[in-house]
């Protein structure tokens, strides 16, 4: 009896141990938090017409132009986005809007994804009117991952592993996030913040 008793008492302790080095593994491998599964939209208003409807784990409008604004603000933050859109969609992801019934390029930051842009200034990668991409990538036709890390007046963009933004500005500090739907077909997956 002493025996099983000091066996499940190991084996208790040991997986104690396991589930706490899990923990931790897991927060230190991250601590991001998603906003957007595949499964849901319980964390997003919907605004404009666009046609969002969820499908093979993402959302995806393909009609309208509105956007999805999270339900949170964010002032300082890491974003991390899978984002797929055809050759010529319009679509982005805006940050720190003002005010989250009218999402606009003068009341948040939009970081673009639209590769035919007739300004190509401020196309793919760029945060319209605020600063332009470092190089060209186009996002047409594949899965894209779209980092976009705000620290105070500071904002990088990386789209695919690549910098595509560093800029200092003061003219947004906080709000929700805004995910566009513009043009031609534009899909979600992943969406993530810390």
């Amino acid at each position: 009896m002493m025996r099983a008793a000091t066996v499940a008492l190991a084996l208790f302790l040991g997986f104690v141990g396991f589930a706490a080095s899990s923990t931790v593994s897991a927060q230190a491998g991250g601590g991001w938090t998603t906003l957007f599964d595949g499964k849901s939209l319980d964390g997003w208003t919907p605004i404009g017409n666009a046609n969002w409807k969820l499908a093979e784990g993402t959302v995806q409008a393909d009609m309208g132009t509105g956007f999805l604004v999270s339900k949170q603000s964010y002032g300082d933050f890491e974003l991390r986005a899978e984002i797929w859109v055809n050759d010529d969609a319009n679509s982005g992801v805006f940050i720190r809007a003002s005010n989250p019934k009218e999402i606009t390029a003068m009341n948040a930051y939009e970081v673009n994804i639209f590769d035919k842009r007739p300004d190509q200034a401020y196309r793919t990668g760029a945060i319209v009117d605020v600063a332009k991409p470092m190089s060209i990538e186009n996002a047409a036709n594949k899965w894209n991952t779209l980092v976009i890390t705000a620290k105070g007046p500071r904002m990088t963009v990386n789209l695919n592993g690549k910098p595509m933004v560093d800029v200092q500005n003061t003219a947004h500090a906080r709000g929700p996030i805004a995910l566009q739907y513009g043009a031609g077909v534009v899909k979600f997956r992943k969406v993530e913040v810390r």
